[in-house]
């Protein structure tokens, strides 16, 4: 499995849910806090490539996977094939 990249931000439940399922399942990832690296919602648009309301965004690679929800279905599938 690529890495899973997840941008999200402080106060963020879905956030620190995602973070904690990579973590739960050994699954390498890497979270940005879009405040602290100064991300605003139009470069992140550009990122997902659609318009954007909600953190996390999450990439399987560079492919968009979604929120924490698509994660954890992404996450079952890829179990599922193992």
């Amino acid at each position: 499995m690529q890495r899973i990249t997840i941008f999200g931000r402080k106060g963020c439940g879905f956030c620190t849910r995602a973070k904690q399922l990579c973590e739960m399942k050994n699954i390498e990832h890497r979270y940005i806090d879009i405040h602290e690296e100064g991300i605003t919602k139009e470069d992140l648009e550009k990122t997902v490539g659609k318009p954007v309301d909600t953190v996390p965004q999450i990439f399987h690679g560079q492919e968009h996977i979604g929120g924490f929800t698509e994660l954890a279905a992404f996450v079952d599938a890829e179990e599922a094939k193992a």
